[in-house]
């Protein structure tokens, strides 16, 4: 039997780790690390940083897995996604085959946590029905980019009472006008706000939350969108890539 540890690392801080993780970490002889391109390079490095930091005294190797190629912009958007994960599931077969053996244990170190807009436990789901590997899987819980930003904004995610929205950009439109007092939005690649009222809405915004580039503002959407915008234009130019969330609040 292998053993699989699926670990959250929290948003990007390396002390976002839970005691519960680094004492995951300490029986872990493979860990696996998506390679996502030159452009990503910060994620694959806060992996090994976090590696190198709790696994000093133990022997440990590391195998990157290529990420597969995918359509950003496709006419079916969850068809597209399904197919990227079967590419995925073929890699990590692939990968665990090789280099875990019978008795080991390996880990995957999931961004924030393995529960939230993540593909990870999906493809292992998918990846237990399929493969003769067996596998023992783990799932140990991390700080989301989520639970992060409502901290360096020192605000409560509810208002008394009422209710918590957590969505995506894609789905921001459809989620509006809502219930909820709150919506949490994440993976906002265009950031628009469309059917955001700018003058009733606050927005509380953070990109690269808990790493060195953290960027915060807050305001009403009305006056400092055009801002957030231009941010966000300027970092993905200088880091080849941007990963943003935001809670919107009704004034």
């Amino acid at each position: 039997m292998r053993e699989m540890l699926i670990i959250g690392i929290g948003s990007g801080d390396p002390d976002h780790l839970t005691l519960q993780a680094v004492k995951a970490l300490a029986r872990v002889d493979v860990i696996f690390i998506i390679d996502k391109g030159a452009a990503k390079d910060d994620l694959a490095r806060l992996r090994l940083e976090i590696c190198q930091r709790h696994l000093r005294d133990r022997p440990y190797r590391t195998v990157m897995i290529q990420d597969p190629e995918r359509d950003r912009n496709p006419p079916h958007y969850e068809a597209s996604v399904l197919a990227w994960h079967e590419l995925r599931l073929k890699e990590y077969e692939r990968a665990i085959g090789e280099a875990l053996a019978d008795g080991e244990c390996g880990a995957f170190l999931v961004w924030g946590d393995p529960s939230l807009y993540d593909s990870t436990l999906r493809i292992f789901e998918r990846l237990a029905g399929r493969t003769a590997l067996h596998l023992s899987l783990e799932v140990i819980p991390g700080i989301t980019s989520v639970q992060a930003l409502a901290a360096r904004h020192k605000m409560c995610l509810n208002k008394i009472g009422q209710s918590v929205h957590i969505t995506t950009g894609r789905n921001l439109p459809r989620c509006l006008p809502t219930e909820s007092d709150n919506v949490v939005v994440m993976l906002d690649g265009d950031f628009t706000l469309t059917g955001v009222d700018p003058h009733t809405t606050m927005i509380h915004w953070g990109a690269y939350i808990g790493t060195r580039h953290e960027i915060l503002r807050s305001g009403r959407v009305a006056d400092v969108l055009e801002e957030l915008q231009a941010i966000r234009r300027e970092a993905r130019k200088v880091h080849g890539w941007i990963m943003d969330t935001y809670v919107l609040s009704r004034i």
